[in-house]
């Protein structure tokens, strides 16, 4: 059985391999927030401080269970598919990334806008609402990172700002059959009774799709530029997936002194999981990402948009990033 080993520059503990990260991440005593600091201090005050409070991956126990079914079940809908068949994701997201190219988006910009815009379709914004949707998340995103500096976080609370109230008026007239729908029936149906919860965290679905599958859809692109046959985009992004993921760590901190991969984790302590090198990009156990179907989906989708066209030759730089590995493209 592997141990887990303690990283002295860090400051915290490493784990790696496959049955090392599952059992961090399935542990009882290990959460997804320092117990002292449910919130990171640079959002303190703002708007994007209460949007990431109320966040389902970074909240544990009673809070995290009833939003995260309602997520779940809602999610499943849009990411089921007919035998043989694309799923409402994937048709969805082959129309709006294609839309995105015939308008001229430059594929850099394209990567990110098209996963999300997606998924903001599937939740009931009409198409003229997009282009400010991805905008406004744009500037959210830069509040996420523990790099982010002090005009970025200003920036977030006033995306946050608009988001919500964005999401707020979708809610209250949401289309029948859209997403944003299913999350209100569902989280209903869930005891999930908290409205701001449930705006946050169409807000948090927006900027998981806005990262990791804009991340993913990107490693699709570098594997293409290395001569990845696209003849089938599912199969193109499962094995992105497996081999170049878009989130590579996320962090666990010990609420209480613990036992982990053989070795004792005091309570505050906190460990690196390597999900990239354990295969574990979507997570595992209660806190496994719900959408993970339709990020693979969603990147597949905008993958088929760019049909058999030979794509220009791109070059890239990574994202600074503690977890993700998300390319920027330049042209």
């Amino acid at each position: 059985m592997q141990e887990l080993e303690w990283d002295e520059g860090r400051g915290m503990w490493l784990a790696a391999g496959t049955a090392l990260v599952e059992e961090v991440l399935g542990h009882p005593a290990l959460r997804v927030r320092p117990v002292a600091e449910p919130v990171p201090p640079a959002l303190a005050g703002g708007s994007a401080a209460e949007v990431f409070g109320a966040l389902v991956r970074m909240n544990d126990g009673e809070r995290h269970a009833a939003p995260k079914l309602a997520l779940q079940r809602a999610l499943a809908v849009f990411a089921a598919a007919p035998a043989g068949g694309a799923s409402g994701a994937q048709l969805r997201a082959r129309a709006v990334a294609g839309r995105l190219l015939a308008e001229g988006r430059p594929i850099g910009a394209w990567a990110f806008e098209a996963p999300v815009s997606t998924v903001a379709s599937l939740l009931g914004f009409a198409d003229a609402q997009l282009p400010a949707v991805a905008r406004w998340m744009a500037g959210f995103v830069a509040c996420l990172s523990p790099l982010s500096n002090a005009a970025q976080i200003g920036q977030a609370h006033a995306a946050s700002l608009r988001l919500l109230a964005a999401m707020r008026e979708l809610v209250q007239a949401a289309p029948e059959g859209s997403l944003a729908e299913g999350v209100a029936q569902e989280g209903a149906a869930a005891g999930w009774r908290d409205d701001h919860a449930i705006l946050a965290n169409l807000v948090g679905l927006l900027s998981q799709t806005y990262e990791a599958t804009a991340g993913l859809l990107g490693n699709a692109l570098v594997a293409l530029q290395h001569g990845a046959d696209r003849s089938d985009a599912a199969q193109l992004v499962a094995q992105v997936m497996q081999t170049d993921p878009p989130i590579v760590n996320t962090r666990r901190f010990a609420a209480e002194r613990c036992t982990v991969g053989g070795v004792t984790v005091e309570a505050g302590q906190a460990i690196l999981v390597m999900l990239g090198a354990a295969q574990r990009g979507f997570g595992h156990g209660r806190h496994a990402c719900p959408g993970q179907q339709l990020a693979l989906q969603i990147a597949a989708g905008c993958i088929e948009a760019l049909g058999s066209k030979p794509l220009p030759q791109l070059t890239w730089t990574y994202r600074a990033s503690a977890n993700a590995r998300i390319p920027e493209f330049h042209q």
